[in-house]
């Protein structure tokens, strides 16, 4: 018996996953945006092996150079060669983008739930919360915090993801408050079901969908925001970023082109592919479709 329920829990998730997949890859584009990031994930993980050069290593007889064989991406004014920088980088920017929409979606998730779920003085309370979180500015908060209390990459994820979980806190809670209507819910209740069981076993797995969702935007935006900081010299000076690769080529943006134009591009490609890989995962996850 035991082996029979095991075997059709099993077989429940991967026709769910087949479902999920069908949904999914009927976006075309959405689909190109997933391929894109599975290859910048391999280059994250295998940076070490495929690099051709140390990332840090400056020869300042070789400035400047312009893309060849040798240098595929050319060099910068420090001599060091731009491919493997870039390489490096992607570890770095992917990191600080997932590491920074995790948090945001960690906080964000129970906040959102329990304030929908809860409603009353608990609901009012959160909310005036999350509206001043969206009344001040953000960004300019971001460079406050981290003009203090320093931008090492621990920080700048830190304070990325801790300004950015109110979007997933909100669409959580408007979830709930539909979803808290559903007749499971009362038949949860009519039971004896505890509060808690209810919000994160019964109510919160087909409210989730909008964070997931949420979730591929917020790595871009970390991703972009790190960028800007690292642009304006607020990142971490010790760390290879796309973001600190752009602040690095603008003392020699007139002569070395290519020194902006490779990280700004794979900044681009990158924010445009988790953009439409959450456009398909709308597509694919929301319950509305699904029962169409």
């Amino acid at each position: 018996m035991k082996y029979i329920k095991k075997e059709s829990k099993t077989s429940f998730v991967l026709s769910g996953m087949k479902i999920f997949w069908g949904r999914y890859k009927k976006n075309r584009v959405a689909t190109l945006g997933l391929g894109i990031f599975i290859v910048f994930s391999i280059i994250a993980i295998l940076a070490p092996y495929i690099s051709p050069y140390d990332p840090y290593r400056m020869n300042l007889d070789n400035t400047l150079v312009a893309p060849n064989s040798e240098y595929l991406a050319g060099t910068d004014r420090f001599g060091r060669d731009l491919l493997s920088r870039l390489i490096w980088g992607t570890r770095v920017s992917l990191t600080i983008g997932f590491v920074s929409a995790f948090i945001a979606t960690l906080i964000g998730i129970p906040t959102g739930a329990i304030s929908g779920y809860y409603g009353g003085r608990i609901d009012y309370i959160i909310s005036r919360i999350i509206d001043i979180f969206l009344v001040i500015p953000r960004f300019f908060l971001i460079v406050l915090v981290i003009s203090v209390w320093g931008s090492s990459i621990v920080n700048v994820m830190l304070i990325i993801g801790l300004m950015s979980w109110t979007g997933t806190a909100r669409l959580i809670r408007a979830e709930f408050l539909s979803l808290k209507e559903k007749m499971y819910v009362d038949a949860a209740k009519s039971v004896g079901t505890s509060n808690l069981y209810i919000i994160f076993i019964e109510i919160l797995p087909n409210a989730i969908y909008a964070a997931i969702v949420n979730a591929s935007m917020q790595v871009s935006g970390a991703i972009m925001t790190e960028a800007s900081l690292s642009f304006l010299g607020l990142g971490d000076p010790t760390k290879v970023s796309w973001g600190w690769m752009l602040n690095d080529a603008r003392k020699s943006l007139r002569i070395g082109w290519w020194t902006s134009l490779y990280p700004g591009l794979l900044i681009l490609i990158v924010v445009l592919a988790f953009n439409v890989i959450g456009d398909g995962l709308n597509d694919a996850l929301n319950p509305h479709l699904k029962e169409r």
